[in-house]
């Protein structure tokens, strides 16, 4: 059981998840580890200016809730890797979702700018590369979020 979920403020996925990767920095550092990005300083080096001290926190929440796992790489002086855990990965589709609505709802200030590049460098299905890998929804009936009334 990952370490926050006795601390859950409500049974909806929707507040669960939000609990887990709802902040302002948490989704942008998945979408740097899912681009490939593995060490802190690479981490830290992205275009929202992560500050140093929310990065280390965000790192280790993720870690606590089994979504990154820390694998050190020089024991003198200490130094890790950050990668993402299958349970972390399973993320992909969800920044793959925002960045869709993202480009077709919230104007960005232009190329090159913050955030203005997909989660990942990925190839269209049959395809070559640079579209971001947006899934369509699985066909059928969307699930109700809303009671009906």
């Amino acid at each position: 059981m990952p370490a926050r979920e006795r601390d859950r403020r409500s049974v909806c996925p929707v507040a669960c998840a939000l609990d887990v990767v709802g902040d302002r920095w948490t989704l942008l550092v998945v979408r740097d580890l899912l681009r490939g990005k593995r060490r802190y300083g690479e981490l830290l080096d992205c275009a929202e200016r992560v500050p140093t001290n929310i990065l280390a926190d965000r790192l280790r929440r993720l870690e606590d809730e089994g979504l990154v796992e820390r694998v050190l790489y020089s024991e003198h002086p200490p130094r890790a890797e950050y990668r993402l855990t299958p349970r972390g990965e399973s993320l992909g589709p969800v920044v793959d979702a925002l960045y869709a609505w993202g480009a077709a709802h919230v104007s960005a200030p232009g190329p090159g700018a913050a955030g203005s590049t997909p989660r990942l460098p990925a190839a269209p299905p049959g395809g070559a590369g640079g579209a971001p890998d947006v899934r369509p929804p699985a066909p059928g009936p969307a699930p109700r979020l809303r009671p009906a009334g």
